[in-house]
């Protein structure tokens, strides 16, 4: 369980991020937008997780920040992942409560996956994480739908981080 917590010790820092996201989530045929972004990545206490500062560099929305709160269960050892937006806020209008998480851990393989659901333009979807860190400098985050409860997925975000 040990190990499990230190899932995402290897994204403490800063990193340079080079983005390739789809405009349109539902519509696998929509263009692909390309942009660089910056994200410092920052322990919580007690080794219970992680958050990170998100912010695309250039003209892509100007004014968008995110962050994301990853957060560790030594119970059942998964992690609980939520993104947040100065757009959104990332929580339910009706409760003011974040909206759920993805979750998810870490394989054998050192590949993290994380699912959860998402309603995207008034329809709900499952959402898939899949975080792979490919050695000491270098990540990939990759984001996928799918619109048939996980029979088929589309990759719609995926995410480069070199560390500075």
């Amino acid at each position: 369980m040990e190990r499990a917590r230190h899932g995402f010790d290897f994204l403490h820092g800063d990193w340079t991020v080079q983005n390739r996201k789809q405009s349109d989530y539902a519509n696998p045929d929509s263009p692909w937008e390309t942009f660089s972004a910056s994200n410092m990545v920052h322990a919580l206490p007690a080794g219970i997780g992680n958050y990170d500062e998100y912010r695309p560099l250039g003209d892509w929305r100007p004014g968008f920040v995110a962050m994301t709160l990853r957060v560790f269960d030594p119970v059942t050892g998964r992690w609980s992942i939520y993104w947040l937006t100065n757009r959104d806020g990332g929580l339910d209008p009706a409760t003011g409560t974040l909206l759920p998480p993805v979750v998810g851990r870490f394989d054998a393989d050192g590949v993290g996956r994380f699912e959860g659901e998402e309603v995207y333009k008034g329809r709900t979807a499952r959402v898939r994480f899949t975080w792979t860190r490919r050695d000491e400098r270098h990540a990939r985050w990759e984001q996928a739908y799918s619109w048939d409860d996980g029979t088929s997925w589309h990759t719609n975000w995926i995410m480069d981080f070199s560390k500075r």
